[in-house]
């Protein structure tokens, strides 16, 4: 028996399941074919439970938030895609915020400023979600989440759900223990400080208008594409080689912000990753600085 049609037959008849439903539609790149099973698990236990039965029952899987920082496969996925979009629950409980791993960062930015609570306005401009953020210690004018994250709860293969605190996610530059083997993120508590609810949100639009004025956000893209190498910004050494502009297929450099990759209209996964391995190329022979991607590539 094939995989999804073990998974079709011990599923639970109230999870959201779709057949062969496009990665495109789940990614900000607006990129990707069909994934052979996509599940919407709603609630934490839910999505700890879905993880249980592929881990046991040896699914294949992989799991996205909000799809913003994911480049996938133009010939689609045979694997269960598990999105946590709708396990997304977020409260406030004194100086702290508690959220599960589906939440946008927006989302649990714009909840603690609502409460009065300031250190998450780094965040509001960052399309990803909760879980993929920590994933990542995501991070933004000169905010990272490893500043204000206190504990996290996770799901990790062969161990079930682990408590973490903060120290010993083991956060780095775009790096935390999720990169060094394989767990999901359920829930995640922060730790804020009370200041003023106007001038928090003040504070929020002065940095969103940053965004608008030197990012591309009017075109499909999965943010910035490269990672910062160690005393250089990747964005000025890409215009600095002469690249903003380039294209492969659909895929552009952006004219706007060089850090970008952006979707001109009908690119594929293909014609990113040609476009990121000129990029690379050109740096490398220019500059000797290797640029490594901070976008997750997905492998069908």
């Amino acid at each position: 028996m094939l995989w999804y049609e073990s998974f079709d037959r011990l599923r639970s008849q109230r999870l959201r399941v779709l057949s062969d439903e496009p990665m495109s539609r789940h990614t900000t790149f607006r990129i990707g074919g069909p994934a052979r099973r996509m599940a919407f698990p709603e609630t934490e236990s839910e999505l700890a439970a879905l993880l249980d039965l592929a881990a046991r029952e040896g699914y294949p899987y992989t799991v996205i938030g909000n799809g913003s920082n994911v480049l996938s496969p133009d010939e689609g996925l045979d694997r269960l895609v598990i999105n946590t979009s709708r396990v997304d629950t977020v409260t406030v409980v004194g100086n702290a915020v508690h959220a599960l791993a589906g939440a946008t960062m927006a989302r649990v930015a714009n909840a603690a400023q609502r409460a009065g609570l300031t250190g998450m306005e780094f965040a509001h401009g960052i399309p990803g979600t909760l879980g993929g953020g920590v994933f990542m210690n995501a991070g933004a004018y000169g905010g990272e989440l490893c500043q204000v994250v206190r504990s996290v709860r996770a799901w990790f293969p062969g161990e079930g759900i682990v408590t973490l605190m903060g120290g010993e996610c083991r956060f780095g530059y775009r790096h935390s223990v999720f990169s060094e083997k394989p767990g999901v993120v359920l829930f995640v508590e922060m730790e804020l400080t009370a200041g003023d609810s106007a001038a928090i949100k003040a504070k929020m639009e002065e940095l969103a208008a940053r965004r608008r004025s030197s990012q591309p956000l009017e075109l499909p893209s999965a943010g910035s594409t490269f990672k910062r190498p160690e005393g250089y910004y990747a964005g000025t050494l890409i215009d600095q080689c002469g690249l903003k502009g380039e294209r492969v297929g659909g895929a552009q450099v952006s004219e706007k912000h060089a850090g970008f990759i952006v979707n001109t209209g009908g690119a594929t996964c293909a014609d990113v990753l040609g476009l990121i391995a000129r990029i690379q190329e050109t740096v490398r022979e220019r500059t000797g600085v290797a640029l490594e991607p901070e976008v997750r590539i997905l492998r069908g």
